[in-house]
């Protein structure tokens, strides 16, 4: 059997945890992979991955292999562009899941630019606060927010940070007043941000006091941007991102309340290390039209996010 063949079955095979998975990303039969990755493991010797019904997972020597394996593919690659002088230009399609207020207020503005500089390059940009599956939806980048979980397969490249911040619009706090500890937020009207149904309690800490309150509110939207409308129209108090809130805040728009608490909803790790990432495959980590928009992603979020609060 074609060594090339065997080694991208493989490989897609290790990255994606699934034999059928990667025969759509082939375009062939599951029965085709199954045979090229069984003449791989045959011809060297020895067992590449751990097969049960539920799941495929890599061997001890599967997972030295599947890097040697990824690397050559890589390398291939950048041979054939090379060759056809296709290595210079960013060029093709790039496929970019990002969540929709992200996308609205930091994506958006760049497109024109980015087209203007890569012509070449085709973008279709999915919008989407659901976690992508990105080797079945054939992405290439995904803009991800949160703590990231380390996977051989991908590579994550931290763009931002992302701190929660708490508000509410000035009409509504001279209105309610203005807790002045943590606690004060039981008697207030509580905007849940809520994904997969409202979180009903925030999780404060400064130092070692850390505080989980179960607050209350009229309003449970699965958008921030609603929300952020919703608080900045008075309609109570607000935990989101410092990236959805922050022209507002320098407007006045909205005031920022104890600013000297560390701020979560739910009761995760609040000291984990939660940021923006644009998220892609190991074996893109050469392509040049991912690496021209994430550094374009990432020189434009330092301009726009790195102004103070």
């Amino acid at each position: 059997m074609d060594r090339f063949s065997e080694l991208k079955a493989f490989v897609l095979v290790g990255s994606t945890g699934g034999f059928s998975t990667a025969a759509r990303q082939l375009g062939v039969a599951t029965s085709s992979v199954t045979r090229l990755v069984d003449a791989l493991e045959e011809r060297i010797g020895v067992p590449l991955l751990n097969r049960s019904t539920r799941s495929v997972t890599l061997t001890d020597t599967g997972h030295s292999y599947f890097g040697k394996a990824q690397l050559i593919l890589e390398q291939l690659e950048a041979a054939d562009d090379a060759a056809s002088a296709r290595g210079s230009v960013p060029q093709g399609v790039l496929r970019v899941t990002v969540p929709v207020s992200f996308c609205t207020l930091y994506i958006a503005p760049m497109l024109a630019e980015f087209g203007r500089r890569y012509p070449k390059v085709e973008l279709e940009v999915q919008l989407s606060d659901a976690f992508t599956n990105m080797v079945d939806e054939s992405i290439d980048v995904a803009i991800r927010i949160g703590a990231i979980d380390q996977q051989p397969s991908l590579i994550a490249r931290r763009l931002a940070g992302h701190q929660r911040i708490l508000c509410a619009s000035p009409a509504y706090l001279a209105a309610h007043g203005t807790p002045a500890t943590p606690t004060a937020l039981l008697r207030h009207n509580c905007l849940q941000l809520a994904f997969g149904g409202p979180r009903r309690s925030w999780r404060l800490q400064r130092g070692d006091d850390v505080q989980d309150i179960a607050v209350r509110g009229t309003l449970s939207v699965n958008n921030g941007e609603v929300i952020r409308q919703a608080a900045a129209d008075g309609a109570g108090i607000a935990l989101l991102a410092d990236w959805l809130v922050g022209s507002d805040l320098r407007s006045g728009r909205l005031v920022r309340l104890l600013s000297d608490y560390l701020a979560s909803p739910g009761t995760a790790d609040i000291t984990a290390d939660v940021a923006v990432h644009a998220v892609y495959q190991a074996n893109r980590r050469g392509s040049l039209k991912v690496k021209a928009f994430v550094d374009m992603l990432a020189a434009h979020l330092d301009d726009v996010l790195g102004q103070p609060l």
